[in-house]
C-alpha cells in the first residue's frame, strides 16, 4: 500500500453509523478497510495515525465561484484548508465557457465582481473542453462545470430582452450539447442576472431536453428568492418535469421578510414533486446573509444590452431616477421583486482601490458619512467601479437555513465568492461551519447525517459512483477531521481565517492539506461527465 490512516473514525458517507477502522490507498483509490478487531492490519510505505480524527469521503461543494481561482491561484487554500476535494462551477448561468471574442469581453466585466477581472488568467480557451483542459494542468482540488444558460444565450441571442427564435433555441441546443459532451454535468441558469433572465420557460425546457438525453442536470438560480420566491421554485420544477429533466435547486434560500418562517411551504412543495416522481435535490450554505453584486440589484431593463448598456443608463439623470424608483418603491425584479433597503445592503469589495473605504459598511453608513441619499452614494458606486461592486445582503432568517438543511435531498455549497476585500464568510468557512456550528454545537444534523449531505448526496446528483463513499475502489478524495474542534476560522470581520480542526486533506491519495498546512500538491482535475454512447 502507498498510505495507510489508522485507527481513524470512520463515517464513511452512507449516514450509517461510524465505525474505527484503518483504511489503506493505494494508486489514488482506497485499496482496503480492515475494521477494528478483524485481523491483519495492513501496512504501507507511509503510515499516519488518525486516532481522535474521523476519516470522511472529501466534502463536494454544490455552488462554487472558483471558476478564475482555480486558475490564477491553483494552490487554492480556501477549499483545500476546510476538505473540499470537487467543487461545481459554472454558476447561475454565467461563465467563461463557450465564448467567442465578442463575448469574453463582456462575460470578464459583468462577473468581475464575483471572480475578479482575471488580469493573471490568459483566456486562451473558448469551448467548455479547452476550459477543461486548462484545469487538468494541476489545480489542488477536482472541478466540475456546467455549461452557463446565460453565456449560451449571449453568444446565439446577443443582450436583448426578447425571446428566442426557433434558429436561436436551435443554437443553444447545440452548444449545451457540445457542452455536454466536452464533459459538463449540467446546465446552469440564473435567472435574475441578464441576459438569461429574458429566457421563456420554453426556451429553457428546450435546453434542459438536452442536458436531460445526456443524463445531466438543471441547476437554476431561479427567478425570485424574495417576493415571488414559492412561485419561482415551482416554475423550477415545472420546467424540468416538462422536460424530464434532473433538478438540483441551487442555494435554496428563502429571504427578505415577506419569507420569513416559510421554509415549510418549500419543503411541502419538494415532498409533492417528489412524491410524484421528480428528481431534485439542492444546496444551501449556513449562514443568513447572501452574497452578489450591486449591479445585479438593478432592474432587468436597466441591465439589458450588457455592462455598457447599463453604464449608460446609470449615467442619464432622467433614466437613472427611473432606476432608483424601481429599486425603492415597486421592488426591482433584480432585488427580488422586494423594494431595496439600504441598511441591509453592505458593501464586500470593490475593483477600484480609490473606493476601498466604503467596504465593511452598508449603502445607508456610506452614505450617512457623506451626507447624501443611499441611492447617491450606490449609484456612484457602480458607475465609478465599473459594476464591479460586490455586496452582502442581510436578508435572511436563521429558522428557514435550519429547516431546509434537514430535507432528504439537500446538500452543501458554499456559493463562495472568493474575490473583494471583505468576502462572505461562507467563502472559507462553510464545510467546517456546518461540522462545527450545526452538527456539534446545536444538532440539527447527527455527524453521520452531516457528512453524508457534504459527500454521498451531491457524488450521487452529480452521477460519480466512485466519489463520495470511503469505500474500496473508490477515489481516495478524504477528509480528516476532528469532529470536537472542527470549526469555521473565517467570520464577518475576518472572512478569509482559516477554518481548524481539519488537519489532513487527500486528493487522489496524496496530502493537499498536511498537519494543517497546504503542501504543494496539485492533485485535482476535471471532473468530466462520461460523454453519451
Amino acid at each position: 500500500m502507498d498510505t495507510v490512516l489508522r485507527n481513524a473514525r470512520v463515517v464513511d458517507g452512507t449516514g450509517g453509523p461510524s465505525y474505527r477502522a484503518d483504511v489503506a490507498l493505494r494508486e489514488g483509490r482506497i485499496a482496503e478497510i480492515r475494521r477494528e478487531g478483524e485481523g491483519p492490519r495492513p501496512s504501507a510505505h507511509r503510515t499516519l495515525d488518525a486516532t481522535g480524527l474521523a476519516l470522511a469521503p472529501g466534502f463536494i461543494d454544490m455552488h462554487a465561484h472558483s471558476d478564475l481561482a482555480l486558475l490564477t491561484d491553483p494552490s487554492h487554500e480556501a477549499k483545500a484548508a476546510q476538505g473540499v476535494t470537487l467543487e461545481v462551477v459554472g454558476q447561475d448561468g454565467l461563465s467563461y465557457a463557450p465564448v467567442d471574442d465578442r463575448t469574453l469581453p463582456r462575460i470578464r466585466t459583468q462577473i468581475a465582481g464575483w471572480n475578479g477581472a482575471g488580469r493573471d488568467a490568459d483566456f486562451t480557451w473558448r469551448t467548455v473542453g479547452e476550459y477543461l483542459d486548462r484545469l487538468d494542468e494541476g489545480i489542488a482540488v477536482n472541478a466540475a462545470y456546467l455549461v452557463p444558460q446565460g453565456t449560451v444565450r449571449m453568444l446565439a441571442v446577443g443582450w436583448e430582452d426578447r425571446p428566442a427564435t426557433d434558429a436561436e433555441i436551435a443554437r443553444m441546443q447545440a452548444l449545451v450539447a457540445e457542452g455536454l459532451e466536452q464533459g459538463a454535468v449540467g446546465l446552469s441558469s440564473g435567472l435574475t442576472y441578464t441576459p438569461g433572465m429574458y429566457a421563456t420557460d420554453a426556451e429553457l425546457a428546450a435546453l434542459c431536453r438536452v442536458v436531460a438525453r445526456y443524463d445531466g442536470y438543471y441547476c437554476p438560480h431561479h427567478r425570485s428568492y424574495g417576493a415571488g420566491a414559492l412561485a419561482a421554485y415551482a416554475e423550477m420544477i415545472d420546467v424540468a418535469r416538462a422536460a424530464g429533466c434532473a433538478l438540483h435547486l441551487a442555494h435554496a434560500t428563502l429571504n427578505f421578510e415577506v419569507n420569513k418562517g416559510r421554509a415549510a411551504e418549500l419543503l411541502a412543495l419538494l415532498d409533492a414533486a417528489l412524491a410524484g416522481g421528480a428528481d431534485i435535490s439542492l444546496d444551501t450554505y449556513p449562514y443568513t446573509p447572501g452574497c452578489t453584486t450591486l449591479a445585479a440589484m438593478l432592474p432587468s431593463w436597466a441591465n439589458e444590452g450588457g455592462p455598457e448598456a447599463a453604464s449608460a443608463r446609470l449615467a442619464d439623470d432622467g433614466t437613472a431616477a427611473r432606476i432608483r424608483y424601481a429599486m425603492e418603491v415597486e421592488g426591482a425584479d433584480g432585488c427580488h421583486g422586494v423594494p431595496v433597503d439600504w441598511e441591509t445592503i453592505e458593501i464586500s469589495g470593490v475593483a477600484r482601490p480609490h473606493l476601498a473605504d466604503h467596504v465593511g459598511k452598508s449603502v445607508a453608513a456610506s452614505a450617512r458619512e457623506r451626507g447624501e441619499e443611499p441611492w447617491a452614494t450606490a449609484r456612484r458606486l457602480l458607475l465609478e467601479d465599473r459594476l464591479g461592486t460586490t455586496i452582502l445582503q442581510h436578508v435572511g432568517h436563521e429558522e428557514n437555513v435550519r429547516a431546509i438543511m434537514r430535507h432528504r435531498v439537500h446538500t452543501g455549497g458554499s456559493d463562495g465568492i472568493l474575490h473583494g476585500a471583505k468576502p462572505h464568510p461562507r467563502a472559507y468557512g462553510t464545510f467546517p461551519h456546518y461540522l462545527g456550528r450545526y452538527v456539534r454545537e446545536l444538532g440539527v444534523l447527527s455527524l453521520e447525517e452531516g457528512v453524508a449531505h457534504l459527500t454521498s448526496r451531491p457524488a450521487a446528483r452529480l452521477r460519480l459512483p466512485d466519489r463520495g463513499l470511503v469505500r474500496v475502489g473508490n477515489r481516495a478524495d478524504l477528509a480528516l477531521f476532528d469532529p470536537e474542534t472542527v470549526a469555521a476560522g473565517s467570520t464577518f470581520e475576518a472572512p478569509r481565517a482559516l477554518p481548524t480542526g481539519i488537519p489532513f486533506v487527500l486528493v487522489d491519495g496524496r496530502f493537499v492539506m498536511k498537519d494543517g498546512r497546504r503542501t504543494d500538491v496539485l492533485a485535482g482535475r476535471s471532473v468530466r461527465r462520461t460523454p453519451a454512447g
